[in-house]
């Protein structure tokens, strides 16, 4: 907490004209660029990682990345949410899924979790279930990665699937106004890594990936 209160002052001492300004301007209303599914992991912070201001993301986090599926309605409603607010109200055009290295969550899933202290977890995570049982049977996106590691990424293909279940997602997605997109964040490499679905497997975003999926959205 004592970093966390200097870390307020700091901000308040340290803030620039134009930086209130921006707030100011923020006050007023929002329009993000995209709607960013993370997780929780306090390891994973987009606005280092993806250099973004207040206002440039709406972000959905929990444990493992996770998007229940339109059929847990109404039994898990806080994510699609979330949802429904980043595309009835924001009107966003890009939904990007990041899961990451080192997932607490996937090595949960992996390990198993205790039902008599976290009964919660176990309840949670059974959104990832599937994308265990395909690494376990042959999904191999990147063979160099720990098991943890490439469940993590099978992940974030599972829960792609799931947003897609959502026929206001879909019905968006098939008439080309909105994108979905898979990214993946390596903590101690500090890369990231964008899912081409053609090629089945993640690509470093470098400045050659970049111009490509900006290309891919201009073209659409």
């Amino acid at each position: 907490m004592k970093k966390l209160i200097q870390g307020i002052i700091d901000f308040r001492d340290k803030l620039t004209p134009e930086k209130r300004e921006m707030y100011a301007r923020l006050a007023l209303g929002q329009k993000p660029d995209a709607l960013l599914i993370v997780c929780s992991d306090s390891r994973v912070a987009p606005n280092y990682f993806a250099s973004t201001n207040p206002g440039d993301l709406f972000v959905l986090r929990n444990a493992g990345n996770l998007v229940p599926p339109s059929s847990a309605f109404p039994d898990d409603n806080s994510a699609a949410a979330v949802i429904e607010y980043a595309i009835f109200v924001l009107n966003v055009q890009d939904i990007i899924i990041c899961g990451h290295s080192e997932c607490g969550a996937m090595q949960a899933l992996i390990d198993g979790v205790s039902l008599n202290t976290c009964p919660h977890i176990d309840t949670w995570l059974k959104y990832a279930e599937n994308s265990l049982y395909r690494v376990r049977n042959g999904e191999n996106i990147t063979p160099s990665l720990s098991l943890h590691n490439r469940l993590s990424q099978s992940n974030v293909l599972q829960q792609m699937e799931h947003i897609l279940s959502y026929p206001f997602i879909r019905e968006r997605v098939d008439a080309k106004k909105l994108h979905v997109h898979g990214w993946w964040f390596d903590i101690a490499n500090t890369r990231v890594f964008a899912y081409e679905q053609l090629q089945h497997r993640f690509i470093e975003i470098d400045e050659r990936e970049a111009k490509s999926i900006l290309d891919e959205l201009d073209a659409t």
